[in-house]
C-alpha cells in the first residue's frame, strides 16, 4: 500500500479509537477493510490521490471482492468502513465530495436463526431417558442449563460453582470481554444444580470443586464433549441440520420473544452489547404472528 494512504489512515484510526471509542475488534475490522481497499488501488491503479477516487474505482474493488466469493454481509461491512472513512475526510476538509453517495449495499439474504420447537424440547426433558450414571446426569443438566439460561458454550464450560446463587435463584455469567450478567433460573433447576454439586462430592474421587460441570474423572468439561453430548440428544427430538449448543441459545431467545418477553430484557439475558444483535429474534416472533393470523383470521 502506498505511503500517502498510510498518512491518511492513521488520523482516521485515532479518531475511531479516541473520539468514537470503538472496540479493538471493530478497529481491526476497519483497518482490515481499508488496507485491503487501498492496497488494491495501489496495485491496480497506481495509488490515485484521494480526490481522484471515484465511484468506478470503488465499484471495481467491490466487484473483485464479490468474485473472490466474499459474502454480501462482509461486503456491506466493507462499504460501511469506506463510508465512514470518506465521511471523515469530508469533515476534515481533505476532500470536497465523497464518492460513496451512489454506492448501493447488496442485500444480505439474512437467514433467521434456527431453533428447536418448544414441543420438541418438552419431549427431550419429559420423555427422553438419560442414563443414571454421572455422564447421564451431567448431560441432562448441561442441556437444561443451556435452554434455561441462553448461555454460550464457553460460558457453560467455565461456569464456577461460586457463580450459582441458589438463595436468589440466579446465575452470574461471565461473557465476552469478561462482561458479567445475571440470569434468573427456575426453582426446580436450582434444586437439580444443588443435588449435582452434592453428589459430585459424594461419588467422585477428588473432583474439580471450582467448576460446576465435571467429567466422570472429576475434571472440568471441555468444549468438544459438550458439543457432542448436545448433538446426540437433540438428534433424538429434532431434524435440524445444526444440533449445537448455540441452537439451544437461539431456542432460549426465540421462545422468550415468541411468548411476549421484552426485547431489551432478552438482550440483557443474552449478554448482547447492542440491541441490533438481539432484534433478529423478533423476526421469528413475527413469523409466528403471521402464521397465527393466517390460521385464525377469516379474511387471511
Amino acid at each position: 500500500m502506498h505511503t500517502s494512504y498510510l498518512l491518511l489512515l492513521q488520523p482516521f484510526y485515532s479518531y475511531l479509537q479516541f473520539e468514537k471509542r470503538y472496540s479493538q475488534h471493530t478497529l481491526i475490522s476497519y483497518q482490515t477493510d481499508l488496507e485491503q481497499f487501498f492496497g488494491y488501488l495501489s496495485t491496480e491503479y497506481g495509488a490515485p490521490e484521494l480526490n481522484a477516487i471515484k465511484y468506478a474505482l470503488i465499484r471495481s474493488w467491490l466487484a473483485a471482492q464479490k468474485n473472490q466469493g466474499i459474502s454480501a454481509r462482509s461486503i456491506n461491512r466493507k462499504i460501511s468502513s469506506l463510508k465512514s472513512f470518506f465521511k471523515y475526510q469530508l469533515k476534515t476538509g481533505v476532500i470536497a465530495a465523497t464518492p460513496m453517495t451512489t454506492v448501493i449495499t447488496p442485500k444480505n439474504g439474512k437467514r433467521l436463526p434456527e431453533f428447536v420447537q418448544e414441543k420438541d424440547l418438552a419431549d427431550l426433558f419429559q420423555y427422553l431417558s438419560f442414563p443414571e450414571d454421572w455422564k447421564g446426569k451431567t448431560d441432562r443438566l448441561v442441556l437444561e442449563l443451556f435452554y434455561h439460561s441462553g448461555m454460550r458454550l464457553s460460558e457453560l464450560v467455565n461456569l464456577k460453582e461460586s457463580q450459582v446463587d441458589s438463595s436468589r435463584s440466579q446465575i452470574k455469567i461471565v461473557g465476552k470481554g469478561n462482561k458479567e450478567r445475571v440470569v434468573p433460573i427456575a426453582g426446580p433447576l436450582v434444586k437439580t444444580i444443588e443435588a449435582y454439586m452434592a453428589e459430585k462430592r459424594k461419588i467422585l474421587e477428588a473432583p474439580d470443586l471450582k467448576h460446576l460441570f465435571v467429567l466422570p474423572t472429576g475434571k472440568k468439561l471441555y468444549n468438544k464433549y459438550v458439543y457432542l453430548a448436545v448433538k446426540q440428544y437433540l438428534g433424538q427430538v429434532t431434524t435440524l441440520n445444526k444440533k449445537s449448543p448455540h441452537i439451544l441459545r437461539h431456542s432460549f431467545a426465540t421462545h422468550l420473544t415468541n411468548n411476549g418477553a421484552n426485547i431489551n430484557a432478552v438482550k440483557e439475558l443474552l449478554g448482547h452489547s447492542s440491541l441490533a444483535a438481539t432484534q433478529v429474534y423478533t423476526h421469528n416472533s413475527i413469523e409466528k404472528l403471521k402464521e397465527a393470523y393466517k390460521k385464525a383470521h377469516p379474511k387471511a
